[in-house]
């Protein structure tokens, strides 16, 4: 069918036999010993050492760039971990020039600030880091970062955050999302808080945007010129469908209508990056323990973000406490003393009886460590 006949099948298939003999090494010849490096040098189980091995022409003896490249990844503070995370499924790495290849792309990481645990993050988690281009990919993308949010240590921040940014040229993804954020009305400051807190949402296919721009219109009712709508594309962004349904399940599982949930994002979005953990217990106290309805929680959902032992069980306790000694005449409603900020909190109720009720003050420290 294909013009062989039998002879030159075989023929062909001989060939191709060769060739791989020649690509790859004979161990009757010269031993591998790649398996047995990535055995001793880094751990790996035999079964993964082979693995790695075969996406790679042999380790001959002799050959000491190996043991160059490990030494330069350690010297950088990368442990065996991180140093099997690169290396399994790119092997060839260890076959890298450490003075052309691997040095450049570490210092440019270097120049904007990031060291130590930081900067073994950011390589150990980018993915492909040292396998992209640093004239072509790598440094545009940094000078563009950079361009962007105006300082390096914001950038070095954004990094940390998420270290797979690297695998992008940013200067062609990032402008195109950007773009489509302004065409739907948040400002260049909301854009740029939202680079900073939540920067995977720039390098998003367009229509994972759409979608969650609509959610965030159709689901929660916030107008795009409300100034709680770039939270609600931040909250949204952060959380699969799944991971939402099951959040909006433990509001209604304590009796929350669809109209409670929405007027609780419509004012802090946020509410819903909460830990499914943490939202049942606060919902626990303050609807079974205190017997609030759901309607004032979904007022006043600050609530909801505060932490139950370090907060809001503290203060409660020092408000009875004045509330049945009467110590302080006047003493403000129950969410007035969730709310105030520490400084407030501090100077209108543990300071002024810090003399008189000493154990009031001694407990809201300890509560506090």
């Amino acid at each position: 069918m294909f013009g062989l006949g039998k002879n030159g099948g075989k023929r062909h298939f001989i060939s191709m036999y060769c060739i791989k003999l020649e690509l790859f090494c004979s161990s009757t010849t010269t031993p591998n010993l790649m398996p047995e490096f990535l055995v001793n040098s880094l751990g790996f189980s035999t079964e993964k050492a082979m693995s790695a091995s075969s996406k790679v022409t042999c380790l001959k003896p002799g050959n000491n760039k190996p043991n160059l490249v490990l030494n330069f990844f350690k010297q950088i503070g990368l442990d065996n971990t991180h140093i099997k995370i690169l290396v399994y499924p790119a092997p060839r790495l260890l076959f890298a020039n450490v003075g052309k290849t691997l040095e450049p792309k570490v210092r440019v990481l270097q120049e904007f600030g990031l060291s130590g645990s930081d900067l073994v993050r950011v390589i150990s988690k980018s993915g492909s880091f040292f396998q992209t281009g640093l004239d072509t990919s790598i440094r545009p993308s940094l000078e563009y970062l950079r361009k962007l949010l105006g300082k390096d240590e914001t950038v070095a921040k954004v990094l940390k955050r998420s270290p797979a940014l690297l695998n992008y040229r940013l200067d062609r993804v990032m402008a195109r999302n950007i773009l489509f954020f302004l065409n739907h009305g948040c400002s260049s400051l909301d854009i740029e808080k939202l680079i900073i807190r939540n920067p995977t949402i720039f390098v998003q296919k367009l229509e994972w945007l759409e979608d969650i721009v609509q959610r965030v219109e159709k689901d929660f009712c916030i107008c795009r010129d409300s100034r709680m709508f770039y939270y609600g594309v931040q909250m949204l962004s952060s959380l699969s469908k799944s991971s939402l349904e099951m959040k909006l399940g433990i509001f209604r599982s304590f009796g929350w209508s669809d109209s409670d949930i929405i007027t609780m994002v419509q004012r802090l979005p946020l509410c819903l990056t909460t830990s499914e953990v943490k939202l049942r217990n606060v919902l626990k106290f303050f609807m079974e323990d205190l017997g609030y309805e759901s309607s004032y929680v979904a007022r006043r959902p600050t609530l909801i973000m505060f932490s139950l032992e370090k907060r809001v069980l503290p203060r409660i306790k020092i408000w009875e406490l004045l509330k049945e000694k009467q110590v302080i005449k006047k003493v403000p409603c129950f969410y007035t003393v969730i709310k105030w900020s520490e400084r407030q909190f501090l100077e209108n109720y543990v300071l002024p009886v810090r003399d008189e009720m000493p154990e009031v003050y001694e407990f809201y420290i300890r509560s506090r460590n």
